[in-house]
This record gives structure tokens, C-alpha cells and sequence, in this order.
């Protein structure tokens, strides 16, 4: 088990300051990414609350983020279903969500046309995967599916942006 968290379980309160500075940022653009920034803030805080409640339930089996952002997951679930707000990804490809203007590249609406048509399991894996740089086993950890799911529903996914992709002339 991470020797930060140890601490953490065992009640260290500078372990806990540490583990949530270590990995707030990362667990805010999770949250930001599916909520909107707007909710961002209270996801992550819950998240990290959530997280110091259940330290002693953390087996070490994942890396501490992974085992973080399945919290972030779930915070980010339940908070958009409370606020009557859906879980919306049509931010993710933005450039200032991004870092990167793909301009030429791809027809940015034909992308998000077709990320909304994905089943949300699909969409799931596809944003953990290639937005949030999780690996295939990270990404069944936060989502509690096997590996073979996760990369199943990856091909499928892949198959379905590709042809709706190459179906299409470039908007130019």
C-alpha cells in the first residue's frame, strides 16, 4: 500500500494534506471534464472527503489516483443526477480543455455528433482512456469492469468513430 495513504488511515492529517495537494489538480479536471468546471470544485472537495472516510477500505491494488478518480466517478455522478444536470463530455475535445487545436484534423462537431450517439459505456471507456490517459487496467479499476470489457468496448467505440468519420467529407 502507498505510505502516504498508510499515514493518511492511520489518521495523519499532514499525510491527508499531502495526498489531497498531491492529487487535487488531477482529480479537478476529472471532475471538471464530465460536470463542467462550475461543479468542479465541490466534486473534487467531496471526492477528497469521500476518500479520507474510506482510506482504511483502499487495499493497494490500484494506484492511488485510479482508486481516486473511481470516487471522482461516482461524486461526479451523483452530484450532476442531483442537480437534474446530465453528464455531459461535449467539452472534452475543446482546445482549452485540451491543450491542443486539432483544427483540420477532424470535424470537431461530426465528433462530438458522434460522441453523443456512443452508449455511455462506450463513452466512458473512450474518455478514460484516451482523454484522462488512464491504461486498461486503471480504467476497469474506476469503472469495476474486467479488462476484456474495457477494451472490447474500446474497439467498438473506435470501429463506430471511424466510419462516422470517414463517412463524411471534411467541412472545410
Amino acid at each position: 500500500m502507498d505510505e502516504l495513504f498508510q499515514k493518511a488511515a492511520q489518521g495523519d492529517r499532514e499525510a491527508m494534506t499531502r495526498l489531497t495537494a498531491d492529487h487535487y489538480a488531477s482529480v479537478f479536471r476529472f471532475c471538471a471534464r464530465r460536470i463542467g468546471p462550475e461543479l468542479a470544485a465541490d466534486a473534487a472537495q467531496e471526492t477528497f472527503l469521500t476518500a479520507q472516510r474510506k482510506l482504511k477500505q483502499f487495499d493497494g491494488t490500484a494506484k492511488p489516483l485510479t482508486w481516486l478518480l473511481g470516487i471522482a466517478l461516482n461524486v461526479s455522478r451523483n452530484l450532476a443526477r442531483a442537480r437534474k444536470q446530465p453528464v455531459s463530455y461535449d467539452q472534452l475535445w475543446d482546445e482549452q480543455a485540451t491543450g491542443f487545436d486539432e483544427t483540420g484534423l477532424v470535424n470537431r462537431q461530426l465528433l462530438r455528433e458522434t460522441l453523443r450517439k456512443l452508449p455511455p459505456e462506450q463513452l466512458a471507456v473512450v474518455v478514460l482512456h484516451e482523454l484522462d490517459g488512464l491504461t486498461y487496467e486503471e480504467t476497469a479499476k474506476v469503472l469495476e469492469i474486467p479488462v476484456g470489457t474495457v477494451k472490447s468496448r474500446l474497439h467498438a467505440a473506435f470501429g463506430t468513430l471511424r466510419r462516422a468519420m470517414t463517412s463524411e467529407t471534411p467541412h472545410q
